[in-house]
């Protein structure tokens, strides 16, 4: 029988913690039931597998940087939108660098996985249809505002930037420099 309060979402609670604490490769099914307070073996009534679980621990890291896009850029649109996307994605990753590194850079099977980040990639879609982009120009656009904000994202909190210069006035920079582009 399943310990009371322990469920398929504190299990997934009780994986971010370990991950925000020590890194996403402390992840072990072990670390999880020291921390939930049960033997190993009892997680299996809750999640499959470490694999699983991991799926499960980008399902919500997902959601959680969806939600903080969504909500950073409603109610925006132009320059103003493509800096409060930009902004909202550097943030999420600065203040969880360990769940931004456990974020999947390959598709997983999942269904719900996809969806998750297909949300993300609306959320960036939306951003630059306000610019007129569509068709294949939206899909090109994405992948370069993608890889600007990951770039970014990734250098900073793996420490990649060490010059003296502040690192919000690169960041400045970095979306006048993507706004600038995407004016017709």
């Amino acid at each position: 029988m399943p310990r009371v309060g322990l469920s398929p979402d504190a299990v997934v609670d009780a994986a971010i913690a370990v991950i925000d604490a020590d890194g996403p490769e402390a992840l072990s099914l072990a670390a999880v039931a020291s921390r939930t307070g049960v033997a190993t073996p009892s997680l299996y009534k809750h999640v499959s597998s470490l694999d699983a679980l991991r799926g499960l621990v980008q399902l919500r890291v997902l959601t959680e940087l969806g939600d903080a896009l969504a909500a950073a850029v409603l109610g925006r649109g132009g320059d103003e939108a493509v800096q409060a996307l930009m902004d909202s994605y550097r943030d999420y990753a600065v203040a969880f660098p360990h769940r931004y590194t456990a974020l999947p850079q390959q598709p997983r099977p999942e269904p719900e996985l996809a969806e998750a980040s297909n949300r993300v990639i609306e959320v960036i879609f939306a951003v630059l249809r306000g610019y007129g982009l569509d068709g294949s120009a939206l899909v090109h656009t994405t992948r370069c505002l993608r890889a600007a904000m990951h770039g970014f994202a990734s250098l900073q909190i793996s420490g990649g930037f060490r010059l003296a210069e502040d690192i919000d006035a690169s960041h400045r920079l970095l979306v006048s420099m993507v706004a600038a582009g995407l004016r017709p």
